[in-house]
Formats: structure tokens, C-alpha cells, sequence
């Protein structure tokens, strides 16, 4: 084909036309909605309709002469294949460095012309960094216009899926009683009035789900919490009448989804207004008509501290997903070799057999399942245009990397495992051992309540570092019960310490080192822990301390290790995780999946 008409260079071209028209040198196309999600509805992704790059993150910058992709290394080799031809650059950022556009942006745009960027998916704190920078260039940053309306023909229309009930016994606190402890926080505050714009808090406050989003069990809302009554914002016909009739019953009534800006606007001089300012939009907060006082929304720390009833229940989510993941990989060592399986099939499969769980909700992501090289790209996904076929020549062999995870009306799960396909190598050995060596490390930490995420990032690298070896994304994040798989406000990363990355009780973390080799293959190892006190010899002289319980149950592969790299206590932790996931999956399988259980957790 072609490459000056492949249809992203004619997209660009048009992007381009719109620019001259509107008077404007360079037009910031974020990874964002207005409700700043990770997971986008259709109608918001214009960064990859645009720049054909498909990854989850990623910023899109158009000039009248440049194009450029800001991606960090968990992309760099998806990118570089995606943006090929295109015309774009792939700008190469380390992972967390979310500004490098903006620095861009100031270099290449001369004093005196304007930048274009939608204000309704600009994040606030990101818009205060970028109007800082231009500023003091002389640039022009505009807010008001969304070009994407006259570049994409056929933008995408809101989602209408409908919004459902979350319902007890999984919904184990009432929304009454979770408007009331919010309604204690913004007095706290100094607050009268609180707007969310976050989909997951909102879901989380109102005890509602949805499926606006792929993998996520949200709704596109706005909600605005008052002395007495809130108003739920969202689109016309998600709410069923019955439904409609418990929500009023309980304080929240519904509105309009494109009211959400004229409510805040109509606000009274005598109104504070509380709202955080990472998790709402630069063009919502302009329409605020009252005092504003800005901190992070109180339902993002509540609902990362799961109550003992949530956590017995994701337990039993927990078990349920183990019991899959048995009955897919006994599937998948039978057949291999005998049917024609590629990264695809693993995907289907492994959907299907979380399917017939009882709980089950649907998957948490797309499942990444990278064969070999692909494996060595940790955001990986295969489709029916790009993929590999599980199979390797006699004698040789290679490694194959499975991220995949479930929703269960009890709980979200995310798992990473490494499985030998054929005769694997010392080398593949070893990289797989020091990663194994990483998530025990950080399993068995013991830590004062209150310590940050990112002051145990390095418990986890540490047995790579000492072979030189590291990874360019973070350790842990948070993960919601029954809701988004990544969650704030807790991080095990290279993040910048802030006080809400405190670990408390009742935080659900991944723990998910790496190593990758491009070209080669990739290895990752993922386990979701519980944070929970732990008694200590110093009967709590020091303090209350945490440890984490291992939530996540399904063998970890054996086969891989290189032994001598293990220390005793190491390979004592392993045996007993194994007898643990023995006991708690073997009463949910029979035949060949029992069978399967028994065999990989035998003791080493």
C-alpha cells in the first residue's frame, strides 16, 4: 500500500486542514474521557483513531509540520510497529513521566500561536501543568473547542448500555450509609457540596454497575453529593424505572449526563465546593460557581480499604478463578502439540472457562498472552490480524507469558504466569527464577501501617538489580472489588511519594515483576495481595504493622526454576503457597483438572 494514503496519514492531513482553519499550530489529543478513565469508551478514542496506536496509554501532539506519539517502554515495541509509515514519531518517555508532551509542545510551538486541546478530557492538574509551560513561551493554550468533532466523521455516539443494581449480599455496605461517611468527610473539608467525576467511585458510591467500557463494570456518570440530596448525572434511559424509584428513595435523584456543567455553575456564592483535582476535568472545573476546595475524593481511599465481608468474598472469587485457570491449563498441556492452539485460542479459552464459574462477570482485561518474543512486550495483545501460533520446533522452545483476569460479582482478579513450552534454556531459567525471587520478596515483607507503596518498590527489584537487570513499569497497583482492575490511590512503583500511596488495611495490591528481552521472551509473575495486621515480637511497641496475604490462587510453574538460585526460606514460601492452593482449589475440580492441580503443586 501506499503510504502517503494509508488512512492515518490522510487522517493527519485532515487534522492539518482543521488546524488552518480554526488558527491554530498544534492540536494535544490525550488518553482520556471526560470522567479522565483508563479504559475509553469509543467516542473518546481519538488518540488512537488518529495515530493508529492501539496501546492504553499514550499522548498524540499535531503540528502544522510534526507529528509525535508520547508513549513509555511498556509500549515501545507495539508503537514502533503501529506508527510504521504513518509519519508519526514515537517520542520515547520513561514510564510515570506524564508531562513530556508538554516540554515538547514549548519547544517546537513559536511564541504567539495557539495550542488546541479539549478541556472537557483535560485533566485539572495536567491543565494547570501545560498553561504553566505555554505560558511561559507566549504560546496560546485553548480549552474551549474539541476539533475532533470536525476531523472524525464518524465519531462514536455515547454508550446506552444499562446501569444495574450491585446488590447485597456482594454489595456488603448500603450507598445510604456510604453517602453518609462521605458527607462526615467533606465537613471535614469544609465542604458543602462534593462533585465526582471518577466512574469507578461513582459506581462504588451509588452501589451501582454498568458496561460503558470493555473489561470495566462501569457507567459514564457525573454525580454531585449536596447537604441532603445528590444528583446523579447520566445519560437518558440507563436507570430503569424501579431503579430509579430506590435510588431517589436513598437521596440520589437523576439528571441529565450534560447537566453536570450547568449544575456546578448554578452553585451558590455560599457553596464550597470539594472536588480532587486529578480526577476531574479542567473544563468542568471552570464551570464551578462557588469557593472550590481541592483534595483527593474521599470514596478513592474508602472503597481501596475492602471490609472483612468484601474480602471473604473475594476469596471466594479468588478460588473460583483458580479453579479456572486449572481447568484451561489441564486443557491446554493435553492438547498442546496434538491441536492447532495460537495466542487467540488462549484468550478464548481461558474466558471460557472463567465463564462457567459461578459469579463470573466477564474478564477484567484483555488477556495478554505472548508466545516467545511477543511475550517480551508487556502490554502485548494479540489480534486476528497479529498473532503467533503456540508451537515450537523439536529440541528448541521458548516461553509463554498469560496476564489475564476476571470479574465476579464478588471481586476482581489479575494473574500472570510463565509456562516452558518445548526445551527451554539456562538462560530462560535463570531470568524466570530472579523474577520469581522479586514477587516472594515482596509476598513476605513486613512494614509499619501507613508506609508508602513506593518505599517497597525496591524489595521486589532488588534480586534483579543485583544482576543488573530492570523493569520500566511499576511493581503494584490497586485493583476494586468488582470494579476497575487498576485502582488508586495505593502504587508499588518509582512514583514520587504522596501521602494517600499509604498501604492500609484492606488495600487489595498486585505484586508483578518482570524481566523482558525483545526479540526473545518476557516473564512476568503476579499475584493479588491483601494487606492485614500481623502481630510481631515487639507486641506492637513500634506500632501497628501490615503483611500481605496472598489472595491469588493457581500453581506457580515449577519447571522453570533453576533451584541453586533459591534460597531455602524462598523455596519453604513457595511449597507452602503451593499446599495452600492445593487445599483451597482441589474440593472446586475433578478429573483431568484435579489431576493437573496436583501435579504443579507438588512440593520441590
Amino acid at each position: 500500500m501506499d503510504t502517503r494514503t494509508s488512512p492515518i496519514r490522510l487522517r493527519i492531513e485532515r487534522t492539518r486542514e482543521v488546524l488552518a482553519a480554526a488558527g491554530v499550530h498544534a492540536l494535544l489529543v490525550p488518553s482520556a474521557d471526560p470522567h479522565l478513565s483508563e479504559y475509553l469508551p469509543e467516542r473518546w478514542q481519538g488518540r488512537q483513531w488518529l495515530s493508529g496506536f492501539s496501546g492504553s496509554m499514550g499522548t498524540l501532539v499535531v503540528t502544522v509540520e510534526r507529528a509525535a506519539l508520547f508513549a513509555d517502554s511498556r509500549y515501545w515495541v507495539q508503537a514502533e510497529a503501529e506508527l510504521a509509515g504513518t509519519g508519526i514519531e514515537l517520542e520515547r518517555i520513561p514510564t510515570g513521566n506524564a508531562s513530556a508532551h508538554v516540554d515538547w509542545l514549548a519547544a517546537q510551538v513559536p511564541a504567539g500561536a495557539t495550542v488546541a486541546v479539549d478541556g472537557q478530557v483535560l485533566g485539572l492538574a495536567a491543565g494547570k501543568t501545560l498553561r504553566t509551560a505555554l505560558d511561559a513561551k507566549g504560546v496560546v493554550l485553548r480549552t474551549d473547542i474539541d476539533l475532533l468533532a470536525s476531523i472524525w466523521p464518524e465519531r462514536p455516539a455515547l454508550p446506552a448500555a444499562a446501569v444495574v443494581e450491585h446488590a447485597a449480599p456482594h454489595a456488603c455496605v448500603p450507598r445510604t450509609d456510604k453517602l453518609a461517611t462521605l458527607r462526615e468527610a467533606m465537613a471535614s473539608a469544609g465542604a458543602t457540596h462534593h462533585f465526582v467525576s471518577t466512574v469507578d467511585d461513582i459506581a462504588w458510591i451509588s452501589n451501582l454497575r454498568g458496561a460503558d467500557v470493555p473489561y470495566n463494570p462501569v457507567f459514564l456518570a457525573h454525580l454531585l453529593v449536596g447537604p441532603q440530596r445528590s444528583t446523579l448525572f447520566i445519560g437518558e434511559g440507563k436507570v430503569a424505572p424501579e431503579l430509579a424509584e430506590r435510588l431517589a428513595a436513598d437521596g440520589i435523584d437523576l439528571a441529565p449526563y450534560a447537566g453536570a456543567g450547568d449544575a456546578l455553575a448554578a452553585l451558590g456564592s455560599d457553596a464550597r465546593l470539594l472536588i480532587d483535582p486529578r480526577r476531574v476535568t479542567l473544563g468542568l472545573r471552570e464551570r464551578a460557581g462557588c469557593a472550590v476546595v481541592e483534595q483527593i475524593n474521599p470514596s478513592t481511599l474508602a472503597k481501596s480499604r475492602k471490609t472483612a465481608d468484601e474480602a471473604a468474598f473475594v476469596r471466594e472469587a479468588m478460588a473460583e478463578d483458580g479453579a479456572a485457570m486449572c481447568e484451561f491449563y489441564a486443557w491446554f498441556e493435553g492438547a498442546l502439540g496434538d491441536e492447532r492452539i495460537t495466542e487467540l485460542t488462549v484468550d478464548e479459552k481461558l474466558a471460557a472457562a472463567r465463564a462457567r464459574r459461578p459469579g463470573a462477570m466477564g474478564p477484567s482485561f484483555g488477556t495478554i498472552a505472548g508466545f516467545g518474543p511477543n511475550g517480551a512486550m508487556p502490554h502485548y495483545r494479540a489480534t486476528e490480524e497479529s498473532h503467533a501460533a503456540i508451537e515450537v520446533k523439536p529440541g528448541e522452545g521458548t516461553l509463554l507469558l498469560i496476564d489475564s483476569g476476571g470479574q465476579y460479582a464478588g471481586g476482581t482478579t489479575d494473574i500472570t504466569r510463565v509456562w516452558p513450552i518445548g526445551t527451554v534454556t539456562a538462560a530462560m531459567k535463570r531470568d524466570y527464577t530472579l523474577v520469581l525471587k522479586g514477587t516472594i520478596a515482596l509476598s513476605r515483607v513486613r512494614f509499619p501501617r501507613g508506609t508508602p507503596g513506593p518505599m517497597l518498590d525496591a524489595l521486589a527489584r532488588a534480586p534483579l538489580w543485583a544482576e543488573g537487570i530492570e523493569y520500566g513499569h511499576g511493581t503494584g497497583h490497586g485493583v476494586g472489588y468488582y470494579l476497575a482492575v487498576h485502582e488508586a490511590p495505593q502504587t508499588i512503583s518509582k512514583a514520587v511519594v504522596e501521602p494517600q500511596m499509604a498501604i492500609e488495611p484492606g488495600m487489595i495490591t498486585s505484586i508483578e515483576p518482570g524481566i523482558y528481552r525483545p526479540g526473545q521472551w518476557g516473564v512476568r509473575i503476579e499475584n493479588l495481595v491483601l494487606s492485614v495486621p500481623v502481630e510481631t515480637t515487639e507486641g506492637g511497641a513500634f506500632g501497628e504493622f501490615l503483611e500481605f496475604e496472598t489472595l491469588t490462587l493457581c500453581p506457580i510453574d515449577t519447571r522453570c526454576i533453576e533451584r541453586p538460585l533459591l534460597r531455602a526460606d524462598e523455596i519453604d514460601w513457595l511449597n507452602r503457597y503451593h499446599a495452600t492452593v492445593r487445599e483451597r482449589l482441589a474440593p472446586k475440580l475433578s478429573g483431568a483438572a484435579l489431576a493437573w492441580l496436583k501435579a504443579r503443586t507438588e512440593a520441590i
